[in-house]
C-alpha cells in the first residue's frame, strides 16, 4: 500500500514555504538524460507525488504540458495557488493509478516521494504511461544536511545538526527502513531497462535563513510525528537546536543566512523502444 502523509492544510503550507526543490543543475541532469535517449521537443511530463508543486514548476519551462499528481487535496490546493506558469495542471490520484493513456508521457518523475509509494505497482504504472524511450526520474535527498557559516567551526555546526537528526530518528516511519536510499537502489537494480543511471551522492548547496533550515527539518515526517505526539517536546527540541546553532555562529537572529549542503541521490532510466 502507499502511505498517505503530509495531507493537513498546515503541513501543506509548511511544505510550500520550506521544502526545497531540486536545483536547476539537477533538473538539467534529468533533461540531458531525456534528450540523449529520446530527444526533443518534450511534450508531457508527469510529476507524481508533487506535493505543493515546487518541482512541477521547475519542469514547466521545458515541456509543453506538465501535470502534477498527488493524493492530498490540501497539497494540491497550495500547488494550484502557486501555478503561475502556463501548461501546468494538477490531478488528485494515487501514484499507482495514474490517469494517463498508455505511452503518453515523455517523462515520469517523483521528487522526494517514491519511498512512500507502493513501489512495485508504481514502477509498473510508470512503465505503462511512458512513451517508448521516455524516461523515469526518481530523485530524493537525505536528512543529513550540513550547515556552514563564515568564521565559525563547520564541524561544530554539523554536530549540532546531527544531534537534531538523531533526536528525530525514533519517530521515523518504519516503512522507510534504515535509509530510504535503499528503496531507490533496489528500484534501480530491479528495472529491466538497459539504459539507466544511478547517482548516490550529488551535493546541492544553497543559501537560506537559519529559520528556513529549521522549517525544512520541521516539515519532515519524523518531526511531524513528534509534533503530533508531543507538541511541547517538538517545540522545545527545535528551539534548543536553533539557539545552539545561533550560539555557535555568534549571531542573535534566526534570519541570518547560512549555507545548507543537501545530499541528493537519483535514478534515471529510459524505457526501451517497443518492438
Amino acid at each position: 500500500m502507499a502511505y498517505r502523509l503530509f495531507e493537513g492544510k498546515e503541513h501543506a503550507a509548511c511544505y510550500w514555504r520550506y521544502r526545497i526543490a531540486p536545483s536547476e543543475l539537477l533538473i538539467q541532469k534529468v533533461l540531458d538524460f531525456l534528450q540523449k535517449h529520446r530527444g526533443g521537443p518534450f511534450q508531457l511530463a508527469v510529476d507524481v507525488g508533487c506535493g505543493s508543486g515546487q518541482g512541477t514548476l521547475l519542469l514547466s519551462k521545458h515541456f509543453a504540458s506538465v501535470v502534477g499528481t498527488d493524493v492530498s487535496p490540501a497539497q494540491l490546493e497550495v500547488a494550484l495557488q502557486q501555478a503561475k506558469e502556463p501548461g501546468i495542471t494538477y490531478r488528485e490520484c494515487a501514484a499507482e493509478d495514474l490517469p494517463f493513456a498508455d505511452s503518453s508521457a515523455d517523462l515520469v518523475t517523483a521528487m522526494s516521494a517514491f519511498h512512500w509509494f507502493d513501489r512495485p505497482r508504481f514502477l509498473q504504472e510508470a512503465h505503462r504511461v511512458l512513451k517508448p524511450q521516455g524516461c523515469l526520474a526518481l530523485l530524493n535527498y537525505t536528512i543529513d544536511m550540513e550547515l556552514s557559516y563564515p568564521g565559525c567551526c563547520e564541524h561544530t555546526l554539523i554536530q549540532v545538526c546531527k544531534e537534531f537528526y538523531a533526536a528525530l530518528q525514533p519517530y521515523r516511519s518504519p516503512h522507510l527502513g534504515k535509509s530510504s536510499i535503499e528503496h531507490y537502489k533496489e528500484a534501480y537494480d530491479s528495472l529491466p531497462y538497459p539504459n539507466k543511471e544511478w547517482q548516490e551522492c550529488f551535493w546541492d548547496r544553497r543559501i537560506m535563513p537559519l529559520s528556513s533550515y529549521m522549517g525544512l527539518v520541521q516539515s519532515f515526517s519524523s518531526y511531524q510525528t513528534l509534533l503530533r505526539k508531543d507538541p511541547d517536546e517538538a517545540n522545545r527540541l527545535s528551539q534548543d537546536i536553533c539557539e545552539r546553532l545561533m550560539s555557535v555562529m555568534k549571531v542573535t537572529s534566526a534570519e541570518t543566512e547560512v549555507t545548507v549542503a543537501v545530499k541528493y541521490f537519483y535514478l534515471l532510466a529510459c524505457k526501451p523502444q517497443e518492438t
